[in-house]
């Protein structure tokens, strides 16, 4: 039987960490405004748990992406297949990842992907060529979280 996850990510600000990776993976930003709307109605919700990003309402404080050809519930925008959820803690980044994304570039697009990743706001660190054994760039997304392009 398998499981059903997501890889929750600490950030600073998760709408525009969760627009980051969207567009760096082809994700789609989950939009939970339908679901907001219908706890606020019932008071289930304060005001204050709610902000506006994109034009579009999120919790407070988390963000989520999902894979455009997952399944999804389409009150709440939650992704039930391949998912990233962005939550924004108090404490910045310290240290190294201990777990960090791939992303794989089509053979030949090493440069190309990499750039593209640039002008969406990651930075490069190192350059790793161990010839046939692989050719990566480790990156940094906005906030400094390390993942590599393959």
């Amino acid at each position: 039987m398998t499981m059903g996850w997501k890889l929750v990510i600490d950030s600073d600000n998760a709408p525009v960490l969760a627009d980051f990776w969207a567009e760096a993976l082809g994700y789609v930003v989950e939009d939970p405004g339908a679901l907001i709307a219908q706890l606020l109605a019932a008071g289930h919700l304060p005001e204050e748990a709610v902000t506006e990003h994109n034009g579009h309402q999120l919790f407070r404080g988390l963000a989520g992406v999902r894979h455009p050809d997952d399944p999804y519930d389409e009150n709440s925008g939650v992704g039930h297949g391949r998912r990233l959820l962005f939550q924004d803690v108090p404490e910045p980044k310290s240290g190294k990842n201990r777990l960090h994304i791939d992303v794989h570039a089509e053979p030949g697009d090493l440069v190309k992907q990499v750039e593209r990743l640039e002008k969406l706001g990651a930075s490069r660190v190192n350059e790793v060529d161990r010839g046939p054994a692989g050719h990566w760039w480790v990156m940094r997304d906005p906030e400094g979280n390390e993942f590599c392009v393959a």
